[in-house]
């Protein structure tokens, strides 16, 4: 008689096999002491069970940094590198951005070189407006950890609203920044910062500062979401992989943020 399962895939698997030893093990009575040695186990902790933590996502996220600071020191070291770097990081970020599923090596690869644009941008600022980059990244640790402290304490939360008028407003300034770098590349706007470096003042205030702030805040509201995305997704119990997605998400906003911080300080100096 042809076997009930006809399928290679199950059959010609030990795992998918029962002998009749085996089947003899499985079919005999289970003790009462047994039962309660089963029972008294302790249950798989989320990360056993392949499941996303807090704990491992902030170590995926150091790993991540530590990288992306390994990059900066060789774009800082070798400053040619920054624009290949801006070119590499940007279709990188696109692929990790719009992959199903997460890459570790991929996010790895774009911390490295997202690091190579970060130092290779930090030390030509560095040269022009001695001082910067230590002012820049104390004001970005600032506003990381007062977001965060907002966030932990449950006075700050992601909005379906809120989330709404973030995304038009970043419609809105990825139309200014786009046009802002046409004008430059094109000579149309010679400015340092272009159309940031404007003249014109709102309320005493320099233009191109007020920008600036503005977008600081959408890139607080940024971490807002990462963190809220972070949370969900533990008590979600989300395959353990996507704490490398999580990673990659806190990255891309801590870099953005710095390199705004970055540009106001500039501006602020001129």
């Amino acid at each position: 008689m042809a076997a009930a399962n006809s399928n290679p895939a199950f059959t010609n698997s030990a795992a998918f096999t029962l002998n009749a030893a085996k089947a003899s093990q499985l079919n005999r009575p289970v003790s009462s002491e047994e039962l309660s040695d089963m029972y008294g186990r302790p249950s798989a902790t989320p990360d056993e069970a392949g499941r996303m933590t807090y704990e491992d996502t902030v170590v995926k996220i150091a790993i991540s940094f530590a990288i992306l600071l390994v990059g900066a020191v060789v774009g800082w070291t070798i400053p040619a590198l920054t624009i290949p770097a801006a070119i590499v990081g940007l279709v990188l970020g696109l692929v990790n951005t719009f992959k199903k599923q997460p890459s570790r090596a991929l996010i790895l690869v774009y911390a490295a070189v997202e690091g190579v644009f970060v130092g290779g941008i930090s030390q030509i600022f560095e040269v022009i407006y001695p001082g910067i980059v230590v002012q820049a990244t104390l004001a970005t640790l600032a506003v990381i950890g007062v977001t965060l402290a907002l966030f932990a304490s449950g006075k700050i939360r992601a909005s379906a609203r809120a989330t709404k008028v973030f995304l038009i407003a970043m419609v809105g300034y990825a139309v200014f920044s786009l046009l802002n770098l046409v004008l430059m590349w094109t000579g149309v706007n010679d400015s340092a910062f272009g159309l940031r470096s404007e003249p014109s003042f709102i309320f005493g205030i320099p233009w191109g500062i007020i920008i600036g702030l503005f977008v600081v805040v959408l890139a607080a509201y940024s971490l807002v979401l990462d963190f809220d995305s972070i949370k969900t997704g533990v008590e979600r119990g989300a395959p353990r992989i996507f704490a490398w997605q999580a990673a990659f998400g806190i990255m891309v906003t801590v870099v953005w943020l710095y390199l705004e911080i970055l540009r106001i300080i500039g501006i602020a100096r001129e």
